[in-house]
């Protein structure tokens, strides 16, 4: 399926898409447009079962992510591209680099992992919101979103994204919990021939320091960057630094 989407910047430049994080939707990645449009044509879409995009029956899996970005790039004839992803947006890169490397000239993935808890985690999960809506879950997912810090100073925000979290379809987050549980990335990722920078939050409590460290290990010649003073969404909590050091390595910039 074709996800919704919006294409901005540049007419001609280098194209990145961006992938955003389970229960966010492309407005996720706002605060780094203005950055990034200096050297990028952007491309944004919602995950299915987020924001505007369809929420087809699940199951889902994580190549069902990816077969929708294929999809996605087919639609806007784009052959290579730019990919940064955070959380299941990550997820999403990672398998597109392993399954079809000829899409992906140069990865970041931000805060995320290639295996996540169990399956009977997500499925707790899943069956949550399943039955109460996303809102059940909102405060405590965003509380690992953010340092305590940052949910003190900029309480507007931290409200913004519950907001946005309570919103998103409950059977979409749901089938996506369920894509996570069943995913383990981790054979795939010797595979990966793009160059890949991998971004993690330094207090982040949902993909830690050391997921990052697998995945830069596993990838060859990965670099690992850490982003201090962030939690999950450290593209959002430092948005400044995070679009710095994703053009610096979409630009091939040391």
């Amino acid at each position: 399926m074709i996800p919704h989407y919006e294409v901005s910047g540049p007419p001609g430049a280098p194209v990145v898409v961006l992938s955003s994080s389970l229960g966010t939707t492309m407005e996720m990645w706002r605060p780094q447009l203005t950055d990034l449009h200096r050297h990028f044509r952007i491309v944004r879409y919602d995950h299915r079962g987020h924001g505007r995009s369809a929420v087809p029956p699940a199951p889902y899996r994580i190549d069902d992510l990816g077969h929708d970005v294929i999809d996605l790039l087919d639609h806007l004839d784009l052959e290579r591209v730019h990919f940064a992803g955070l959380s299941i947006g990550g997820m999403t890169g990672m398998w597109l680099a392993a399954h079809a490397p000829g899409r992906i000239h140069r990865l970041a993935l931000l805060c995320t992992s290639a295996k996540l808890g169990t399956e009977e985690y997500w499925a707790q999960r899943a069956a949550t919101v399943t039955q109460s809506g996303c809102s059940a879950v909102a405060d405590a997912v965003v509380e690992r979103w953010f340092t305590p810090a940052f949910r003190r100073h900029s309480p507007d925000v931290v409200a913004h994204y519950t907001t946005m979290l309570a919103g998103i379809p409950a059977a979409g987050y749901a089938a996506c919990c369920s894509a996570i549980g069943a995913m383990d990335l981790r054979t795939d990722l010797p595979r990966i021939s793009a160059a890949t920078m991998v971004i993690a939050g330094a207090d982040d409590p949902a993909t830690p320091l050391e997921h990052a460290r697998v995945i830069a290990t596993a990838i060859p010649d990965a670099r690992l960057k850490v982003i201090d003073d962030a939690a999950h969404l450290a593209s959002v909590e430092q948005p400044d630094i995070a679009a710095a050091l994703v053009a610096q390595h979409f630009l091939g910039e040391p």
